[in-house]
């Protein structure tokens, strides 16, 4: 049996399945040359998993151990990647799930039995499943902080999404006149004046006085929010939902100061990181990559060229490629669920992005809409192409150029490469 391993070609002599949990992992072992199978709860302390995996290595001095485990990050797999003898297996949740219901129909997750199965995975169908190669640690980083960022970004989106609703309800002005909610000086004004007659009773001198400080110096546009302030009438005069809409902004603002400074953060740690990278150059050729999408298009691919061996397998793993289920004469195709939504996300923001600064890609997607084609399916038609090119700029570590597609498709599909501009 071969496994794609890097570290040597040791013999596998013994498979243990792991499920771990909030508070302890239950454990399913078997040594090679046994049939009987051990069975131990672990308690998730760092000094018990280290101990246990101390004894695994005293038991097993010659060869590799596989473990079979649920996840591919997170605190456990962490701690035992650092052990060169143990071989970690990634299984998705989806396989198990599907082995568990095939096995026992009523499909009821058990911890024990679940260690069970994975070892059973591990043991007899270890072909089927790539073992788990960590990235290099700069690649880790960046893998981690821009999924991160993303989540930081998400939450800002949420409570800008809850201002607006709340202010909307009492002092829709404040939407113009504190300017975009994502900005910190939204959130200071918003601090300041959470009330249409808070804003009323402040002199026009203190008003000109934030504006400036904040760096807003278009005079004209200052004196017309302050002429809109006095003239100003309350949408409601209630003054339960003033006074109770006013505190729920003065709790989410915040909040929103705290997170929005924290992206600029992370944006600076990125950046620094992406420009120390060997692939940064790659991965910041395409148009519309960008700052913020080519670090996550690098941390998306990662540095391991053994990982995928074809640009399918990228778009099955990202959930691009769409699922063709058959049963009898009926066919149905529908959008991969069982995937990475980052990275699933990832690929279709770039290829948005991509579609205002690159025309092959811009008529790929008015094609796909020629063609009554939703939006976001004409979207992830281009990341299907996008995603291709990638892949091999990725395997042969080539920068993008559009020039060599572009006489690809006056091959392969010269329908297309008529709808692009003449300059082209």
């Amino acid at each position: 049996m071969a496994d794609n391993l890097p570290v040597n070609n040791s013999p596998i002599v013994a498979c243990i399945g792991l499920d771990w949990a909030k508070d302890q992992h239950a454990i399913c072992l078997q040594a090679a040359d046994s049939s009987r199978i051990e069975t131990s709860v672990l308690e998730h302390k760092p000094e018990t998993l280290h101990a246990w995996v101390s004894q695994l290595q005293a038991r097993f001095p010659i060869g590799r151990v596989a473990i079979a485990l649920e996840q591919s990050r997170g605190a456990v797999i962490h701690a035992l990647m650092t052990y060169d003898f143990l071989v970690l297996y990634p299984i998705p949740p989806a396989s198990l799930a599907a082995y568990r219901k095939a096995l026992h129909p009523s499909g009821a997750k058990d911890d024990p039995n679940d260690a069970r199965l994975l070892l059973e995975l591990v043991s007899k169908n270890r072909e089927h499943f790539r073992a788990w190669i960590p990235q290099d640690p700069l690649t880790r980083q960046l893998q981690l902080l821009t999924q991160y960022r993303r989540q930081l970004v998400d939450q800002r989106t949420a409570l800008t999404n809850q201002l607006t609703e709340l202010l909307k309800g009492y002092f829709p002005q404040a939407l113009d006149w504190a300017g975009g909610l994502n900005t910190l000086q939204a959130c200071d004004f918003l601090q300041k004046w959470p009330t249409l007659q808070a804003v009323q009773k402040t002199s026009k001198v203190r008003l000109r006085k934030f504006y400036h400080r904040h760096g807003c110096r278009n005079t004209e546009q200052i004196e017309k929010r302050l002429q809109q302030m006095a003239q100003a009438q309350p949408l409601t005069s209630d003054r339960v939902i003033i006074e109770s809409n006013s505190l729920m902004v003065l709790a989410w603002v915040p909040q929103l100061m705290e997170v929005i400074p924290s992206i600029s953060t992370l944006d600076q740690k990125i950046k620094t990181l992406f420009a120390q990278h060997p692939d940064s150059a790659l991965f910041d050729s395409p148009p519309g990559a960008g700052p913020a999408l080519a670090p996550r298009l690098l941390a998306a691919f990662g540095t391991d060229r053994s990982r995928f061996q074809t640009a399918q397998e990228v778009e099955q793993f990202s959930g691009i490629a769409p699922v063709i289920e058959r049963s009898g004469k009926s066919v149905w195709i529908h959008r991969r669920f069982a995937c990475s939504k980052f990275l699933r996300q990832t690929f279709h923001e770039f290829a948005g992005a991509s579609i205002h600064h690159c025309d092959w890609a811009q008529a790929v997607y008015l094609q796909q809409r020629s063609r009554g084609k939703k939006h976001h399916v004409a979207i992830r038609a281009v990341a299907y192409k996008w995603i291709r090119i990638l892949f091999r700029c990725w395997q042969n570590r080539t920068l993008y150029d559009e020039s060599i597609y572009l006489q690809s498709l006056h091959r392969r599909n010269p329908q297309l490469l008529a709808m692009l501009p003449a300059t082209s």
